[in-house]
C-alpha cells in the first residue's frame, strides 16, 4: 500500500536503505540520510529533515495504535455476541 511518503523499492535499493527501515516513511528517510552523510552526522545539522521523519514515524505509530484498538474493540464485541 504505497503512500506519498513511501519510496519505491528501486529508490530504496539505490539509496542503500536497510530493509528494516523500509516503512511508510521511507521516502523521508532518503533525504535525511543524504543530509547526514553530507554533514558527517553532526547532531545539530539536518534538523528539518529529522523532525519531518520523526513526525511521520509518530503519526504512523498513532495510526497503527488506532487500528489495533478498533480491532480489539471489534473482537470484544464479537466475543460478547457469541
Amino acid at each position: 500500500m504505497p503512500s506519498a511518503q513511501t519510496a519505491s523499492q528501486e529508490e530504496l535499493k539505490a539509496a542503500k536503505v536497510p530493509i528494516a527501515w523500509r516503512d511508510q516513511c521511507s521516502a523521508l528517510l532518503i533525504p535525511l540520510n543524504t543530509c547526514r552523510r553530507k554533514t558527517l552526522y553532526m547532531p545539530w545539522e539536518c534538523n528539518d529533515e529529522r523532525h519531518t521523519y520523526e513526525k511521520c514515524q509518530y503519526d504512523d505509530l498513532m495510526r497503527r495504535m488506532r487500528e489495533m484498538s478498533k480491532l480489539k474493540l471489534q473482537q470484544a464485541e464479537e466475543a460478547e455476541e457469541a
